[in-house]
């Protein structure tokens, strides 16, 4: 059985938390669905400080911001699109359209259309995100979205330029300099001047992703987004430092972010405990690491490979890590996770910003049904049928019976109108 040898924060506790963004957030909405454009810009004065003319960026304006980002920065943002945009294409390419005859003369199919419109939001804040443009900007359009617009805030009053550079390269249409709930408001209900997009999507904090939840259904969105999440699964082959490293690296994404220890060596539990409060005496994000792991972190201790994977899964974790003797017994077996980082030799920061999977995965156990952003999300699988005249009484008469069977009399008409339409393919229809 499972030892806990440090724990988190209640679920009573976060939720309490959470039930103060709902209101929050349910009023911005209102707000500017009424009063549009005039109701994002009083948020973004309030939240960001900052009001300038028009939100968007004119293409003279993005050419400008781009001069000042240094080559190395772009080369680096190239690299890391390039990755990204390969894996995605490999994605892409493993969706295929069907057509089948599955009985002589009915003919099925399915198609994966692309949305027309999404909005992708790159987060500021603490940190400028400039990996969220790869993820999202560019991962819609290797989907094949006619429009993509990003938004992304102000950082203290000053433009994020390697941010705009970065959504620029990704390939997005319109670019609006615009932050935190409001913009992700903006971007699916429309104002004067922003026209509504079919889905929205990317990471932010607390009232971005309750956002997101409350305006799922107006349009679609990636997934419910949480706290980043991390849990290293280790086993005695793994060293503390490492494991500490790894679990302070996402601790830093701020306060409420939860990181997690499964082992099976109690010697590694105490022993990254230790090295945990080492590191974070160094750490120049401790401010917020120190925050999130006292808050948030636990360890685990469990007694095989076995019961790791139960655990695992039922904390369904964004991010895992797996530090062990044998990774891929985690790649078979498990089956609640965001993504998977198999071996010393990977980590999460990879993931993150440059290595080529998306970095927009799960929480809050959303893991148990979806897997993370991806083309995927941003294609409709819409199916198509025909028949032929012989076809359809063949369909038409079992349809018959089974609407009657439903008690859909109407239904049954359709399908009778064509049995007696076509039970005789010779004779022409009107006859």
């Amino acid at each position: 059985m499972a030892t806990i040898i440090k724990q988190g924060k209640s679920e009573t506790e976060l939720q309490e938390a959470d039930n103060k963004v709902k209101i929050i957030v349910s009023d911005v909405i209102k707000d500017i669905e009424t009063n549009g454009d005039a109701a994002v810009r009083k948020y973004s004065e309030t939240f960001d400080n900052w009001s300038p003319e028009s939100f968007r960026l004119s293409k003279e304006q993005i050419d400008e911001i781009i001069q000042t980002v240094p080559q190395q920065v772009i080369d680096d943002i190239t690299f890391a699109q390039k990755q990204i945009r390969f894996f995605a294409q490999q994605q892409r390419d493993s969706i295929r359209d069907i057509e089948v005859e599955t009985i002589p003369g009915v003919i099925l199919g399915h198609k994966n259309i692309p949305v027309n419109s999404a909005g992708c939001y790159i987060p500021g804040g603490r940190y400028p995100m400039v990996a969220s443009a790869h993820m999202s900007i560019l991962t819609a359009k290797v989907a094949g979205v006619k429009r993509v617009i990003g938004c992304t805030p102000p950082i203290k009053g000053k433009i994020p330029n390697a941010t705009i550079a970065a959504m620029h390269l990704a390939g997005a249409d319109e670019i609006y300099l615009l932050g935190g709930m409001q913009a992700m408001v903006a971007m699916a209900v429309g104002t004067e001047t922003i026209e509504p997009v079919d889905i929205i999507v990317g990471p932010g904090n607390a009232y971005v992703a309750e956002a997101k939840r409350q305006l799922y259904g107006k349009v679609g969105i990636d997934l419910f987004a949480g706290p980043t999440e991390i849990l290293v699964i280790a086993d005695e082959t793994a060293d503390a430092e490492m494991v500490a490293c790894d679990l302070l690296g996402q601790a830093e994404h701020g306060p409420t972010s939860p990181g997690a220890l499964i082992t099976t060596s109690e010697k590694l539990a105490h022993e990254t405990l230790v090295e945990i409060e080492r590191q974070l005496q160094v750490l120049p994000t401790a401010d917020i690491a120190s925050v999130a792991w006292r808050d948030n972190g636990s360890i685990i201790l469990v007694a095989d490979e076995q019961e790791a994977v139960v655990e695992a899964d039922k904390l369904a974790y964004e991010h895992v890590e797996v530090l062990t003797r044998n990774p891929d017994y985690f790649l078979e077996n498990m089956t609640n996770y965001g993504a998977l980082f198999l071996g010393p030799e990977t980590n999460v920061a990879y993931g993150d910003k440059v290595i080529g999977t998306n970095h927009t995965l799960p929480t809050n156990k959303a893991a148990r049904y979806t897997g993370g952003l991806w083309v995927g999300k941003f294609l409709k699988n819409c199916t198509y049928q025909r028949c032929t005249p012989e076809a359809s009484v063949t369909i038409g008469e079992y349809g018959m019976r089974l609407c009657e069977i439903e008690g859909f009399m109407g239904h049954k008409e359709q399908a009778a109108l064509r049995v007696r339409r076509y039970g005789d393919v010779a004779e022409p229809v009107g006859h």
